[in-house]
């Protein structure tokens, strides 16, 4: 589904009922300085010096010299709330904040109490600047990756390497890239090697070695000499760009307790407002000594509860703030309606290579019969070095000094291995069918070998063999304690490779279901019949790459593991880790269970304390003044609260 583009300078903290909180106050704190405090300290200064005068009874400060002095104190916060509730009324919508705050001050001062009606403007102002802090602190990972973008390239073009654009450079041109230098596009590196800086893409602080012909990533910082890369992909496509392309459009995707806030907020302002109407009329039918002001007080007290400022300010800024501490964490959800869906899931269905292993091959051991090791893999490594297999580069990494074997006459024997001559000897490597065919007997001990194994025959005689394995990742048997701990206990690994392989790997990570042997299509089935078996079960689903993308379309909530080096795997999946760590995975849940719990408390917090107000406003006991922290008091508190994610750990 192709999702809205939205720019970071457009997200507000809420968007779709009228509450845009943008009365002349910046949130995304572009606004240099002072500046946008000037308004405020003039409505402060005014308020106490005409609050100074009253209290020593001044004789010039009476009564039309006090409404010229607090009006003129109440414009300056006061005017934008004003204009901001003009123009949302002539867009249709006119229970707003703006509405609210508007009529209340209003109203405050049509009942002679102007103080108070400045004082309530001034710290909904105050709310407002505190607000724009806050958004501007939970706003600072994601802007973080707006400064890793690159801005120049030096491209080679008629014998000579000139600046442009990222975005002019085509794929396939030559690229240099200086010491300290951002990559500015996706390629493969051209020099002998090189070491990169990648926290801003990973969260992982280590530089990254890369070899000549390996991967290089457009946001990575150059640590150590100059070095050349030719371009794989155009800028809009380089990893960089889409994962800022990503996190923008991240709060675009509501969660579903946002929604419901919003459209509560909807349907429960305009109930207050009629609530507030019959607080001031009402009791002139019941009540002897009826006396409008005070009746009418109460019922501006209750339309400054009833701003629902707490609650649509708050709860979008706690999720904004789950999202910038996932992302610096290395973690992207592209929205806050997966930070919701991670703390549901009691499924977790992973792929097996690449996810919680390597996904490289390794030599685990090696037997020679009748030779020295140093020289079985002499012709072993003369037979691969004709091979393109991923087993034989394995095997070619062995090291076995300067001296090298020779071969020639070497055929590919299909689904079977190789055949050729080294130092006149006929040479067989291959699998146990190749050994069968040519009457080879092989030792028993080769059968109990679960891992991929390669057969060597040399001059008709078995003279040993190497097994191959994929190894397990660092942090994979961490991860699958760390998922119980968090209590996620129903865990299924499903694979392509050997169901034999897959059920060993399952062993040593105490993963007690597991497949393997399947293809794309078969890893689909089993996770939608495990959907159909139970409907309470919420799963997710990590995989690594492009043969996963149907299942993690399919899941509940579909993770990528190593998203940098999957196009395929940043568009299907709904979170991305962005290091092949599966250990992230529990650090995903930990922060969307954190966001949700302080979202929560923030509901629970301004429903709370509104109630209470409310009530205390209906009978007389509270004034506007409790008015005011019932509704700019809670939303600063909820707001601190949800800063608290920016420095909570999740380890």
């Amino acid at each position: 589904m192709k999702k809205k583009k939205v720019n970071l300078k457009d997200i507000k903290s809420n968007s779709e009922n009228g509450h845009s909180h943008n009365n002349g106050h910046n949130h995304d704190g572009s606004s240099s300085g002072f500046k946008t405090y000037i308004p405020a300290v003039i409505s402060f200064t005014m308020l106490i010096i005409g609050i100074a005068l009253n209290y020593f009874d001044v004789d010039f400060f009476e009564k039309w010299t006090q409404i010229v002095w607090y009006t003129i104190a109440y414009l300056p916060v006061g005017y934008p709330v004003l204009k901001e509730g003009w123009r949302s009324i002539r867009r249709g919508d006119v229970f707003t904040e703006f509405f609210l705050m508007s009529i209340a001050t209003i109203g405050a001062f049509a009942i002679g109490e102007y103080p108070e009606g400045v004082a309530v403007m001034l710290f909904y102002s105050i709310g407002e600047l505190f607000q724009g802090a806050a958004v501007k602190r939970a706003k600072t990972n994601i802007k973080a990756l707006l400064d890793v973008r690159p801005n120049e390239a030096l491209v080679y073009r008629t014998n000579n390497y000139i600046s442009v654009s990222p975005e002019t450079v085509a794929i396939g041109e030559k690229v240099q890239v200086r010491v300290g230098e951002k990559v500015p596009l996706d390629g493969i590196l051209l020099s002998k090697k090189g070491s990169f800086n990648t926290a801003a893409l990973t969260g992982e602080s280590k530089p990254d070695s890369v070899l000549k012909g390996e991967k290089v990533f457009a946001g990575s910082i150059n640590m150590d000499g100059v070095i050349e890369i030719q371009t794989t992909k155009e800028f809009k496509d380089s990893s960089i760009a889409r994962i800022l392309d990503m996190v923008q459009n991240a709060t675009a995707r509501k969660s579903k307790t946002e929604l419901f806030i919003r459209k509560f907020a909807r349907v429960y302002t305009p109930i207050v407002v009629v609530l507030a109407i019959g607080v001031t009329f009402l009791p002139y039918f019941f009540i002897d000594n009826y006396v409008f002001r005070d009746w009418l007080y109460r019922a501006l007290i209750f339309l400054v509860i009833s701003c629902p400022c707490a609650l649509v300010v708050s709860i979008p800024l706690g999720y904004f703030g789950g999202l910038g501490a996932a992302s610096n964490n290395g973690i992207l959800f592209k929205g806050a309606s997966f930070l919701d869906a991670i703390t549901k899931v009691n499924t977790l269905v992973m792929d097996k290579t690449g996810t919680v292993t390597k996904g490289v091959f390794k030599i685990k051991k090696v037997k020679a019969i009748g030779y020295e090791e140093a020289e079985f893999m002499k012709y072993l490594m003369a037979m691969e070095e004709q091979s393109t297999h991923p087993i034989a580069k394995a095997i070619l990494e062995y090291k076995i000094g300067n001296e090298y074997f020779k071969a020639n006459k070497v055929s590919e024997i299909a689904g079977k291995g190789l055949k050729g001559a080294v130092n006149n000897k006929t040479v067989l490597v291959g699998n146990k069918s190749l050994m069968t065919t040519n009457n080879i007997q092989v030792t028993k001990e080769t059968e109990s070998i679960k891992e991929s194994i390669v057969l060597v025959a040399i001059d008709e005689v078995f003279a040993g063999y190497v097994v191959i394995a994929d190894e397990l990742k660092e942090d994979a048997k961490e991860t699958i304690i760390n998922l119980h701990k968090v209590g996620i206990t129903n865990i299924i690994m499903l694979s392509g490779d050997k169901d034999s392989i897959t059920q060993k790997v399952a062993s040593e990570l105490n993963i007690e279901q597991a497949k393997g042997g399947l293809l794309p299509e078969d890893k689909l089935n089993e996770v939608e019949l495990l959907q159909k078996n139970s409907e309470s079960s919420r799963i997710a689903f990590i995989g690594d790459g492009i043969n996963d993308a149907p299942v993690l379309a399919a899941s509940d909530v579909g993770i990528a593991m190593g998203g940098l080096g999957s196009d395929v795997a940043i568009e299907t999946a709904d979170v991305i880790i962005q290091t092949d760590q599966p250990s992230k995975v529990v650090k995903a849940i930990k922060i969307g269970r954190s966001t949700r719990k302080i979202v929560w408390q923030n509901i629970g917090l301004a429903f709370g304390v509104k109630v209470i107000v409310l009530i205390l406003g209906a009978g007389g006991l509270a004034t506007m003044w409790e008015a005011v922290f019932a509704d700019v008091g809670v939303a600063l508190l909820a707001i601190l609260n949800a800063v608290r994610l920016q420095k909570m750990k999740w380890d």
